[in-house]
């Protein structure tokens, strides 16, 4: 009772003032302030190039190994990690005929963009002059992300405007980054957060030099979990990483995305056909992924050409709002890569004697993995 009536005389207006307590106060001017975000530069280039990336029929050739990489692509036909059977092997993709029809953009290596083929012409002019694209690999690699569950982050940030800058003078006219998110390792809130704010601050970055940015938060097939397990993460996963690049001022309309499909993990006793495949992708793109976005060039993500290749089909067996489309790498070239040649199987001399000749069957198998 004690509490109450110090309560009431303290804080309660006395009766003779509850007139007073009515009257209202003179309303006082408000000062809105806004801060107007600068457009990017390129803005209308950054759409156009999208759109042109993003054609009906068309997709994505991914040739963007780092030197390690494609050397152990060479090393699995017998030929040594050398700059002119890199050249020759890049000569190779880029000059299989008809390539222009299928493919509308080449993710390059940052030597490819400086690179000639064997026949001395640039290869972003052999590219430029089939209708395609040609971008950049722009992020620096996976290293381990400190407090996490043994997970990774990726890094590139430092210096990627002068990068950038150069790159786009070079001819190219799109950027690549790609982070990974561990369904095993948890993923951990930091892991995702901190692959969401990576990707949206290169995003912002690329833009502002020209480049339209490929968003790729790739989750990992490793793993015995379900197909509901994965499309849980990657609802997480996009959510964040929408909100990252709105705050970074991002423009939807200038961006590509490379998103992996929807599947269980690569170890899970249940398989999943194109059909479910594609249920749950497509559901996933309705719930998370603005309209306004251009392209949905879908990673293959360690499948099979094959898989890859019927679960991107089923998905385009219905109308949606985005052209949904590819960015293969392994799912375009194993099956080239592998095709035996007589100048390679009848050679007497040593497989690093000489480059491999450009093997022109190659573009029947380009166009029937599309």
């Amino acid at each position: 009772m004690a509490s109450a009536t110090l309560l009431k005389s303290s804080f309660l207006p006395k009766k003779s003032e509850w007139g007073a307590s009515r009257q209202v106060a003179a309303p006082r001017p408000v000062t809105v302030s806004m801060v107007v975000v600068r457009a990017s530069a390129y803005a209308d280039e950054l759409v156009k190039t999208a759109k042109t990336v993003a054609s009906p029929g068309r997709g994505i050739l991914a040739m963007d190994e780092s030197n390690a990489t494609c050397g152990k692509r060479l090393a699995s036909i017998g030929l040594e990690n050398t700059e002119a059977n890199r050249q020759a092997y890049r000569t190779l993709l880029v000059t299989a005929p008809g390539l222009g029809q299928y493919i509308s953009g080449a993710i390059l290596f940052e030597e490819t963009l400086y690179q000639s083929a064997v026949d001395g012409r640039k290869i972003v002019d052999i590219l430029a002059e089939q209708g395609i694209v040609p971008g950049i690999k722009v992020d620096k690699g996976l290293v381990p992300l400190a407090g996490s569950n043994n997970e990774s982050w990726c890094q590139g940030l430092d210096g990627l405007a002068a990068r950038e800058a150069a790159y786009y003078q070079a001819g190219a006219r799109f950027a690549k980054w790609r982070t990974v998110v561990s369904i095993p390792n948890g993923p951990s809130e930091l892991a995702v957060k901190e692959a969401a704010w990576g990707l949206a601050r290169y995003a912002a970055i690329s833009q502002d030099n020209g480049l339209v940015p490929i968003v790729e938060p790739e989750i990992l097939l490793d793993g015995e979990h379900g197909i509901e397990r994965t499309f849980e993460v990657a609802q997480k996963v996009w959510a964040e990483t929408f909100y990252a690049m709105a705050e970074n001022n991002v423009m939807f309309e200038g961006i590509l995305l490379k998103p992996s499909m929807v599947t269980p993990g690569a170890e899970s006793k249940d398989k999943a056909t194109p059909e479910q495949v594609a249920e749950y992708t497509l559901k996933l793109l309705h719930r998370r992924i603005p309209p306004s976005v251009p392209g949905i060039m879908f990673l293959s993500g360690g499948q099979s050409e094959v898989e890859a290749t019927q679960n991107l089909n089923a998905m385009n067996q219905g109308a949606n709002p985005w052209h949904v489309s590819f960015s293969y790498a392994r799912a375009l070239q194993n099956t080239c890569l592998k095709t035996p040649t007589p100048s390679r199987s009848s050679a007497s001399t040593p497989p690093t004697a000489r480059p491999p000749r450009p093997r022109r069957e190659c573009s029947s198998r380009t166009t029937a993995t599309k």
